[in-house]
């Protein structure tokens, strides 16, 4: 399973990528937003920032919701660096685009997935990864681990090469049911990759070797 950030923060970025186990970062406006990141050169610059230091995919949001503006703003963003990903939210132009886009070599990264439906339609359309919004999909009172189980048999039923992103993960325990069930990328905050560090177990087994240690 693929390890994605879910940030725009510099910092975070640099911190996972050291920790070696990071396989590609996930940006949205709201964290470009939440960063004080504000028109296209310096969003533009901080996406290049991002791709510098990382090994692997770095998806890039387009802000248009119409055909011809989504195709213009993904083109520009591929510019930036090889390591862009264009996201696409799920709208009928957004299918178009990744359309599109996969039919020129582009990498896609569709988002805003509720629906089983809504992934098969990104699917055949060649998206790269698909995003289903887990625990948005939990806030309404839904499943989002159901979807995602869903997705994994159908994506095997019929060999899609699309990647299952599942992606608003809020805690450990998301991510490792992520993890039985198969998605093959997640995508969330640093703290939920360093939650996976710590066990309480760990802690006193490590304090009692210390201990012992200095007795040598």
């Amino acid at each position: 399973m693929k390890f994605f950030i879910d940030t725009a923060n510099l910092s975070e970025i640099r911190e996972a990528q050291d920790l070696g186990v990071l396989d590609g970062v996930t940006t949205n406006p709201s964290l470009m937003a939440k960063e004080g990141i504000k028109g296209k050169d310096s969003v533009f610059s901080h996406y290049k920032a991002i791709c510098d230091i990382v090994d692997g995919d770095v998806s890039a949001e387009v802000i248009a919701t119409d055909f011809q503006g989504i195709v213009r703003e993904g083109e520009e963003l591929v510019e930036i660096d090889n390591k862009i990903v264009v996201k696409v939210p799920m709208i009928k132009d957004g299918v178009k685009a990744i359309k599109y886009f996969t039919q020129r070599g582009i990498k896609t990264n569709c988002t805003l997935i509720f629906s089983a439906g809504q992934a098969i339609l990104a699917a055949k359309a060649g998206a790269t990864y698909v995003s289903p919004f887990i625990g948005r999909i939990d806030d309404i009172g839904g499943d989002g681990m159901e979807l995602i189980e869903q997705l994994v048999l159908i994506f095997e039923n019929y060999g899609f090469d699309t990647e299952i992103l599942a992606a608003s993960i809020r805690h450990v325990p998301h991510l490792l049911q992520c993890a039985e069930i198969g998605a093959d990328v997640v995508t969330c905050p640093l703290n939920v990759i360093m939650g996976l560090l710590k066990h309480p177990l760990t802690d006193l087994g490590l304090e009692k070797f210390l201990a012992d240690a200095k007795k040598m």
